[in-house]
Protein backbone atom coordinates (compact mmCIF):
# COMPACT_ATOMS: atom_id res chain seq x y z
CA UNK A 1 0.00 0.00 0.00
CA UNK A 2 1.02 3.31 -0.86
CA UNK A 3 2.28 5.89 2.09
CA UNK A 4 2.33 9.22 2.62
CA UNK A 5 5.17 11.13 4.16
CA UNK A 6 4.42 15.04 5.23
CA UNK A 7 7.63 17.44 6.17
CA UNK A 8 6.14 21.41 7.24
CA UNK A 9 9.95 22.98 8.05
CA UNK A 10 10.32 26.52 8.55
CA UNK A 11 14.26 28.05 9.13
CA UNK A 12 13.28 27.76 13.17
CA UNK A 13 11.81 24.09 13.16
CA UNK A 14 9.99 20.81 11.81
CA UNK A 15 6.77 21.78 12.85
CA UNK A 16 5.57 18.45 11.27
CA UNK A 17 6.91 15.34 10.30
CA UNK A 18 5.26 12.53 10.06
CA UNK A 19 2.86 9.70 8.32
CA UNK A 20 -0.39 11.20 6.98
CA UNK A 21 -3.38 10.55 4.52
CA UNK A 22 -3.65 13.95 3.25
CA UNK A 23 -1.96 17.21 3.10
CA UNK A 24 -4.57 20.11 1.82
CA UNK A 25 -2.70 23.36 1.03
CA UNK A 26 -3.41 26.77 -1.61
CA UNK A 27 -0.80 27.69 -3.99
CA UNK A 28 -1.45 30.41 -7.01
CA UNK A 29 -2.80 28.05 -9.18
CA UNK A 30 -5.67 27.37 -6.31
CA UNK A 31 -6.34 24.76 -3.59
CA UNK A 32 -4.84 21.25 -3.76
CA UNK A 33 -4.24 18.12 -1.94
CA UNK A 34 -1.41 15.71 -1.95
CA UNK A 35 -2.42 11.79 -1.25
CA UNK A 36 -0.01 9.18 -1.31
CA UNK A 37 1.26 8.20 -4.81
CA UNK A 38 0.65 11.68 -5.39
CA UNK A 39 2.59 12.74 -9.05
CA UNK A 40 6.51 14.75 -8.02
CA UNK A 41 5.88 18.50 -8.57
CA UNK A 42 7.26 21.18 -7.02
CA UNK A 43 5.04 24.86 -6.72
CA UNK A 44 4.60 27.62 -4.21
CA UNK A 45 2.56 27.92 -1.33
CA UNK A 46 0.39 31.04 -0.57
CA UNK A 47 -0.08 32.64 3.22
CA UNK A 48 -3.01 30.19 3.91
CA UNK A 49 -4.20 27.69 6.11
CA UNK A 50 -2.61 24.52 5.51
CA UNK A 51 -3.86 21.34 6.93
CA UNK A 52 -2.89 17.45 7.22
CA UNK A 53 -5.24 14.87 7.49
CA UNK A 54 -3.56 11.84 9.31
CA UNK A 55 -4.95 8.99 11.05
CA UNK A 56 -4.70 10.96 14.50
CA UNK A 57 -7.05 13.93 13.40
CA UNK A 58 -6.29 16.98 11.56
CA UNK A 59 -3.48 19.22 11.90
CA UNK A 60 -3.83 23.20 10.67
CA UNK A 61 -0.97 25.27 10.34
CA UNK A 62 -0.72 29.05 9.04
CA UNK A 63 1.60 29.21 6.28
CA UNK A 64 2.78 32.96 5.29
CA UNK A 65 4.29 31.38 2.07
CA UNK A 66 6.86 29.06 0.49
CA UNK A 67 7.14 26.13 -1.62
CA UNK A 68 6.46 22.69 -1.71
CA UNK A 69 8.13 19.72 -3.36
CA UNK A 70 6.38 15.95 -4.01
CA UNK A 71 8.61 13.45 -4.74
CA UNK A 72 8.68 9.57 -4.72
CA UNK A 73 12.30 8.55 -2.54
CA UNK A 74 11.57 5.23 -3.05
CA UNK A 75 9.25 2.86 -5.00
CA UNK A 76 5.63 2.89 -3.11
CA UNK A 77 6.30 5.83 -0.84
CA UNK A 78 5.21 9.85 -1.24
CA UNK A 79 7.13 12.70 0.37
CA UNK A 80 5.53 15.95 0.74
CA UNK A 81 7.91 18.63 1.84
CA UNK A 82 6.64 22.14 2.46
CA UNK A 83 9.31 24.93 3.18
CA UNK A 84 7.93 28.09 4.62
CA UNK A 85 9.96 31.11 6.36
CA UNK A 86 7.01 31.52 8.52
CA UNK A 87 4.66 28.95 9.95
CA UNK A 88 2.92 28.42 12.95
CA UNK A 89 0.48 26.00 14.22
CA UNK A 90 -2.68 27.05 14.50
CA UNK A 91 -2.81 25.53 17.87
CA UNK A 92 -0.24 27.78 19.31
CA UNK A 93 -1.71 30.80 18.41
CA UNK A 94 -2.16 33.83 20.68
CA UNK A 95 -5.25 35.28 19.71
CA UNK A 96 -4.89 38.41 21.73
CA UNK A 97 -1.46 38.89 20.54
CA UNK A 98 -2.58 38.51 17.06
CA UNK A 99 -5.37 40.93 17.48
CA UNK A 100 -3.03 43.61 19.18
CA UNK A 101 -0.73 43.24 16.24
CA UNK A 102 -3.59 43.53 13.84
CA UNK A 103 -4.28 46.93 15.84
CA UNK A 104 -0.74 48.03 15.91
CA UNK A 105 -0.64 47.40 11.49
CA UNK A 106 -3.90 49.24 11.04
CA UNK A 107 -2.12 51.99 13.12
CA UNK A 108 0.95 51.91 11.11
CA UNK A 109 -0.87 51.61 8.13
CA UNK A 110 -3.11 54.88 8.64
CA UNK A 111 0.15 57.05 9.76
CA UNK A 112 2.12 55.45 6.85
CA UNK A 113 0.89 58.81 4.60
CA UNK A 114 3.63 58.96 1.55
CA UNK A 115 6.40 56.47 3.16
CA UNK A 116 5.52 53.93 0.59
CA UNK A 117 8.77 51.38 2.27
CA UNK A 118 6.40 51.76 5.79
CA UNK A 119 3.18 51.35 3.95
CA UNK A 120 4.16 48.03 2.30
CA UNK A 121 5.52 46.56 5.73
CA UNK A 122 2.37 47.78 7.36
CA UNK A 123 0.20 45.67 4.84
CA UNK A 124 2.62 43.08 5.04
CA UNK A 125 1.94 43.01 9.33
CA UNK A 126 -1.78 43.60 8.85
CA UNK A 127 -1.83 40.28 6.18
CA UNK A 128 0.24 38.39 9.14
CA UNK A 129 -2.32 39.26 11.43
CA UNK A 130 -5.22 38.77 9.78
CA UNK A 131 -4.03 35.37 8.63
CA UNK A 132 -3.41 34.52 12.52
CA UNK A 133 -6.94 35.02 13.56
CA UNK A 134 -9.06 33.66 10.56
CA UNK A 135 -6.87 30.42 11.12
CA UNK A 136 -7.29 30.41 14.83
CA UNK A 137 -11.06 31.47 15.06
CA UNK A 138 -12.01 27.21 13.65
CA UNK A 139 -9.78 26.36 16.26
CA UNK A 140 -11.77 28.26 19.18
CA UNK A 141 -15.25 27.17 18.56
Amino acid sequence: MPSLRIEIVTPESILFSGEAIALVARSTVGDFTVLAGHTATVGDIVPSVLRVQSSAGESSFAVHGGYFQVSSPEVGATLATVLAGVAEDVANIDVARAQAAKERAEADLAASGEDHAAHRAAQDALRRADLRLRAAAPARR
